[in-house]
């Protein structure tokens, strides 16, 4: 048998590998946790203890409820998606939110990328991303997420998603 754990902090992470090995009981091998370009606190304190324990990093809701995919950026609502089904949910639906992730939108287009791709690409590409748990209301958005695995983005790139970033730490945690 083998066990995950979900939503954890640093803290509570150390306490069961210690636990664990106390009582000689299974270690975890998983962490799921959320991560995106809005959402990158897994960075302080756990992706070390990920790389460091082995613990696997699954990352949950990459695009953001696909706020990333800048699908909520045309002017209406989107039908039967996540933040228009789930409006009280203040992560993803606060303006420094929509803000930021308009920013990302923004440096996707202006790269010939797919908001999405974008998105994914860069949490794919980080060392301590073991998978990203996508979701998908079609086959297309489902082939175009599938698709983020083969992007390498380029440096120049990163370096205006670390702008980004260092301008608007975590807008969404």
């Amino acid at each position: 048998r083998y066990i995950g754990i979900s939503n954890e902090t640093p803290w509570a992470t150390m306490r069961y590998l210690a636990l664990a090995e106390k009582c000689n009981l299974p270690r975890m091998v998983s962490i799921q946790n959320p991560y995106s370009l809005l959402n990158r606190t897994f960075e302080v304190g756990l992706a070390e203890i990920s790389i460091r324990e082995k613990i696997s990093m699954l990352a949950y809701s990459p695009l953001a409820f696909g706020l990333l995919s800048g699908k909520y950026f045309n002017g209406s609502p989107v039908e039967n998606a996540r933040l228009t089904l789930f409006p009280e949910l203040p992560r993803y639906n606060g303006d420094l939110s929509r803000s930021v992730a308009r920013k990302y939108v923004d440096l996707a287009h202006k790269n010939n990328l797919s908001p999405s791709q974008m998105a994914l690409a860069y949490v794919n590409s980080r060392s301590f991303i073991t998978s990203s748990i996508i979701g998908a209301t079609s086959m297309d958005q489902l082939k175009e997420d599938i698709d983020s695995i083969n992007i390498n983005l380029p440096e120049e790139l990163i370096k205006q998603i670390e702008n980004i970033h260092q301008q608007n730490p975590n807008p969404a945690p």
